[in-house]
């Protein structure tokens, strides 16, 4: 099992022929992921082949899921246009959003978050986002391939770079994982800590889940509530930014502490109270997974 993708997710990567979408859909070839469709307005018709496999490009979303019934996407669109792109595959019946673009106006990720979640019920995942890895299933986004091993660890990141740290630290340690998402440190985002906390309490074969949080907004103490009220199996838990120098902005455009809300010290006072196992460095985490399964 996993959550949001496994091997029969059909992805359509949304601005496969341009130097981004082409370089990862490459690579989320390689890695084995069902890739059924392109789409890039006004090249419909072309054809995007990777090492013998070939991808129809389509000028539109509705005609790639008409013609190959994908119910994932990939997007990797410039920021002006990416929230259209968004909005197109949400009307389209994609399911499964995975929004890499960074630099999406607020405005615009407001409007594309009202339209995809809200209006039409899509699991998006981002913007400004690495993706969504299932260990030896299925790879979206952008996140080095060879890190990743199959296990029972769930790891949910706003941090893309901590996100290959800490998987690559749990691969080394036999740790293999289940799904590994970066939700992105944008202010606006699709799923949350809360949505996939819940989809890992639900998956079988997850038994552990690895929560990455930092400054800014109050996703993660929603994330300690929700442990401490509904989830059963363990967590294990890091707060990145706790060095921070008090009052300036660091990192992502969501990593903003403003009316004593959003530090670094009220995260670890939830997590503590929610009886997540906090580690202190990245290098920790393996040892904290192992003790929370008793391993």
């Amino acid at each position: 099992m996993a959550i949001l993708v496994d091997r029969n997710s059909r992805i359509v990567v949304q601005g496969i022929t341009g130097h981004e979408g082409s370089f990862h859909a490459a690579g989320m070839l390689d890695f084995g992921t069902n890739i059924v469709a392109g789409v890039t307005p006004g090249k419909g018709g072309q054809v995007f082949e990777h090492n013998g496999t070939k991808v129809p490009v389509f000028n539109t979303v509705a005609e790639a899921v008409d013609a190959t019934e994908a119910d994932t996407s990939c997007i990797f669109v410039p920021p002006q246009f990416a929230a259209d792109s968004c909005c197109e595959a949400a009307a389209a019946g994609v399911e499964v959003i995975v929004n890499i673009t960074e630099g999406i106006p607020v405005q615009d990720a407001l409007r594309q978050y009202n339209f995809a979640c809200e209006q039409m019920g899509a699991r998006m995942v981002g913007p400004n986002c690495p993706g969504v890895v299932t260990a030896g299933q299925c790879k979206v986004g952008i996140m080095p391939a060879r890190i990743f091993s199959p296990g029972p660890v769930g790891l949910i990141s706003r941090s893309g770079t901590l996100t290959y740290e800490v998987v690559n630290a749990l691969t080394e340690e036999g740790l293999g994982q289940t799904t590994c998402i970066g939700i992105g440190g944008d202010p606006v985002i699709g799923s949350k800590f809360v949505d996939l906390l819940d989809d890992f309490e639900q998956d079988p074969e997850t038994e552990c889940v690895v929560v990455i949080g930092e400054i800014g907004g109050s996703d993660e103490e929603e994330a300690a509530e929700f442990v401490k009220e509904v989830m059963q199996k363990p967590v294990v838990g890091f707060i990145s930014g706790r060095t921070a120098p008090p009052g300036k902005r660091m990192g992502h455009a969501g990593a903003i502490v403003s009316g004593g809300k959003g530090t670094a010290q009220s995260k670890v006072d939830a997590f503590n109270e929610a009886g997540i196992l906090l580690a202190d460095l990245t290098m920790e985490i393996p040892g904290l997974v192992k003790k929370a399964m008793g391993k």
